[in-house]
C-alpha cells in the first residue's frame, strides 16, 4: 500500500516533483557559484598580508576591510538561513521589488559567501610559505603572487570543501521555501496537503533528494581526481614542476648569496 501509493504520486505529481528539482538545482548551483566568487573575494583579501613597503593608507584600508569581513562572517555563519531569507526578503522587498527566486539566490550566495571566505582563507595558510617566498624572489608584487600561485593552489586544496558547500546547498535550499520559492520542499508540502499522504510524499522528496547529493558527490569526486592528477593542471611555481622547482632554488641561492 505504501509503495503504490508512492507511485500514484509520481504518475500524478511527477511534473510538479521535476519542477522543484530544477528550481532546487538552478538556485543551489548559481548560489553555490556566486558564494564562492565572493568567498574568494573576501578569503583572498584577507589572507594577504601587507609588508613594511605598504603605504599606511593601504594599512588603513586593510584594518577596515578586515573589520567588516570578520563582522559579515560571523553574522552568516552564527544565523540559521532561514531566519536571513525571511529578513532580507522583506527587508528588500519594497526597496528592489525583487521576486521570491531572485532572493533565494541573493540569499544563498552571501550565506555560502561566508563559508567560503574562510573555506579559501584555510586552504591558502595550507599553500607552503616557500611558494610565496619564490614568487617574491622573482619580483612579484603582493597581489600578483596571491591571483598567480598562491589562489590557485589554496583552490585545489580546498576543492573537497568547496565541493562540499554545493552539496550542503541543496538540502538547505529547502528552508527557503519560507519566502515561497517553488523548489522541492514546497512542492512537496503542496502535494502532501492535497493527497493527505504525508509519508509517502516526505519519503519521494528524501529519495529525490538522496539522488541529487549522491549525483552531485560523485561528479565532484571525478572533477577533484582530475585536478590531483592530471598533469595539464600544473600550477604556476608549483612544486610539481622541475622546471619551476629549479628557478626556485636557482633565485634562493642567488638571495643568500646577495
Amino acid at each position: 500500500m505504501f509503495f503504490q501509493n508512492c507511485y500514484d504520486i509520481l504518475s500524478k505529481y511527477g511534473s510538479s516533483l521535476l519542477l522543484g528539482v530544477r528550481t532546487t538545482l538552478i538556485v543551489s548551483l548559481i548560489g553555490t557559484a556566486f558564494g564562492l566568487v565572493l568567498g574568494l573575494l573576501v578569503g583572498g583579501l584577507r589572507a594577504v598580508r601587507l609588508d613594511i613597503t605598504s603605504s599606511s593608507a593601504a594599512r588603513f584600508f586593510k584594518k577596515i576591510f578586515d573589520v567588516i569581513a570578520n563582522i559579515y562572517i560571523l553574522v552568516f555563519r552564527g544565523t540559521p538561513m532561514m531566519v536571513q531569507a525571511v529578513f532580507i526578503y522583506y527587508a528588500l522587498l519594497n526597496v528592489i521589488h525583487w521576486d521570491s527566486m531572485g532572493a533565494a539566490i541573493f540569499v544563498i550566495s552571501i550565506n555560502t559567501g561566508a563559508y567560503m571566505a574562510e573555506i579559501i582563507r584555510s586552504g591558502i595558510q595550507a599553500v607552503d610559505a616557500g611558494q610565496t617566498e619564490a614568487a617574491r624572489s622573482l619580483g612579484m608584487s603582493n597581489a600578483q603572487t596571491m591571483m598567480g600561485v598562491v589562489l590557485p593552489q589554496a583552490v585545489r586544496n580546498a576543492f573537497p570543501a568547496i565541493g562540499n558547500e554545493l552539496i550542503v546547498n541543496i538540502k538547505d535550499s529547502s528552508v527557503l521555501m519560507i519566502i515561497s520559492i517553488t523548489e522541492l520542499m514546497f512542492q512537496a508540502k503542496s502535494i502532501a496537503g492535497s493527497t493527505f499522504h504525508f509519508t509517502e510524499t516526505y519519503f519521494i522528496e528524501a529519495m529525490i533528494y538522496l539522488l541529487l547529493t549522491s549525483i552531485a558527490s560523485i561528479l565532484l569526486n571525478i572533477i577533484e581526481k582530475k585536478m590531483n592528477h592530471s598533469s595539464s593542471l600544473t600550477l604556476p611555481m608549483s612544486d610539481t614542476d622541475p622546471a619551476n622547482v629549479d628557478l626556485i632554488q636557482r633565485k634562493g641561492a642567488e638571495r643568500k648569496g646577495e
